[in-house]
């Protein structure tokens, strides 16, 4: 990638330099972006390629007799890299708009988005004997609603996933020139030393249950992307197997 170029003058000349060097910084965001996507594919797609090949492998020459345990575990890591690969494109989609700019921003009620959200896996929780605690403040917020919707979904899916209390708390409520938005169940503790890295891309606390309950590690960077592009902010306060992810989206002016 070539090296900025100076701007000497402020005429048409010089325009057209800072034009050039901010094209110039786009690209080599978008080549360092697509070599760590390429780079955490060939990481996390290692092992269950491995699996499924050894199992096929097996089979193929009568190692193993076929029954359906083995069928089963070949189709979950089959589903493992399916979700693997969705949540790693739409990384990347999210990703792709910071640096076009292209983030539809509307004025959104809130409250109507999060109750449609939460009705969505109502059936789900009701299954896993989860109880929903739902209290949210009608208000409306400026962001992209597919964004703020898939936002949800992550956190939800999160509880499911990994969920030991049987309930799960969410609230909506207006805080200053923002509206926060709080998931909080009961899980595994979570140590101090994990709580600041726990959006970062692949980050597993206990990376052999995170494989168990089909967690991939890129929740949480998804959730923490789409709220930053949208001028918020999201975190994790937790207090012994108490988890409070929360999220924040600017309050319409």
């Amino acid at each position: 990638m070539p090296n900025p170029l100076s701007i000497r003058v402020h005429d048409e000349i010089g325009l057209l330099t800072a034009d050039f060097n901010q094209l110039s910084q786009k690209l080599k965001l978008v080549e360092d972006l697509r070599k760590k996507m390429l780079s955490d594919i060939s990481h996390e797609l290692r092992t269950p390629l491995t699996n499924i090949n050894g199992y096929l492998e097996a089979l193929s020459t009568g190692v193993i007799p076929g029954n359906k345990e083995l069928f089963d575990s070949i189709h979950e890591e089959s589903i493992r890299i399916t979700r693997l690969v969705e949540q790693l494109h739409q990384l990347n989609v999210w990703q792709g708009k910071k640096i076009s700019n292209e983030n539809k921003m509307n004025v959104l009620s809130i409250e109507k988005l999060i109750d449609s959200c939460v009705d969505h896996f109502s059936l789900e929780f009701k299954n896993r004997g989860v109880i929903i605690d739902l209290k949210t403040e009608a208000a409306k917020v400026v962001g992209d609603e597919d964004g703020l919707k898939q936002v949800l979904h992550n956190l939800l899916t999160n509880v499911l996933q990994y969920d030991e209390g049987g309930w799960v708390e969410i609230t909506g409520k207006q805080k200053e020139s923002n509206y926060q938005v709080i998931v909080k169940n009961l899980g595994q503790p979570i140590p101090e030393e994990h709580e600041s890295l726990i959006f970062e891309r692949f980050y597993r606390v206990d990376s052999s249950r995170s494989r168990d309950s089909g967690g991939s590690g890129l929740g949480l960077s998804l959730v923490k992307e789409i709220i930053e592009q949208q001028g918020g902010k999201a975190g994790l306060r937790s207090k012994g197997n108490e988890h409070s992810f929360w999220f924040t989206v600017p309050l319409e002016k």
